[in-house]
């Protein structure tokens, strides 16, 4: 498995299975680790993700989908052994904010391979997000889609 922080200080991501990389077809699977005070961009996609703590605590900031823009984010603690879901779509970010340890989670998405929108803040219009795809760990592996049998 190849461990990368795709030019974010701070922050590894292992696909452990994926599409591109595994030929996964419903869900993928990374491991990530967040250095203390790092985050994740604010962002959506149009798929389902879940995140099981392994280590450390931080904060989850969810946004909505409902709106033009994706407003004052909810702010919901997570910790070692906690799970927490982001629905389809929803803006979010996940953010370290241990001063000291490393936050570190599971992660496991539906309809890989990922498209991401990046917002520049909470007020920015949803129709402004910016489409990034491939994502960084998908560049290297991305080829032409194979026909299926």
């Amino acid at each position: 498995m190849h461990q990368s922080n795709y030019g974010r200080e701070g922050f590894s991501h292992i696909t452990v299975a994926g599409a591109l990389a595994h030929g996964m077809k419903e869900v993928e699977v990374w491991l990530q680790t967040f250095g203390p005070g790092k985050k994740t961009p604010i962002h959506r996609h149009s798929c389902e993700e879940v995140f099981v703590v392994l280590k450390g605590k931080g904060t989850l900031l969810l946004g909505s989908s409902s709106f033009k823009h994706p407003g004052q984010p909810q702010e919901i603690p997570v910790f070692q052994n906690s799970t927490f879901t982001i629905p389809v779509n929803d803006p979010h970010q996940v953010w370290n904010s241990d001063e000291h340890e490393d936050l570190q989670v599971l992660v496991i998405i539906s309809r890989p391979p990922i498209k991401i929108f990046i917002y520049d803040d909470w007020s920015m219009p949803h129709t402004a997000a910016k489409l990034k795809f491939p994502y960084y760990w998908d560049e290297d592996c991305l080829s032409a889609p194979k026909d299926e049998l």
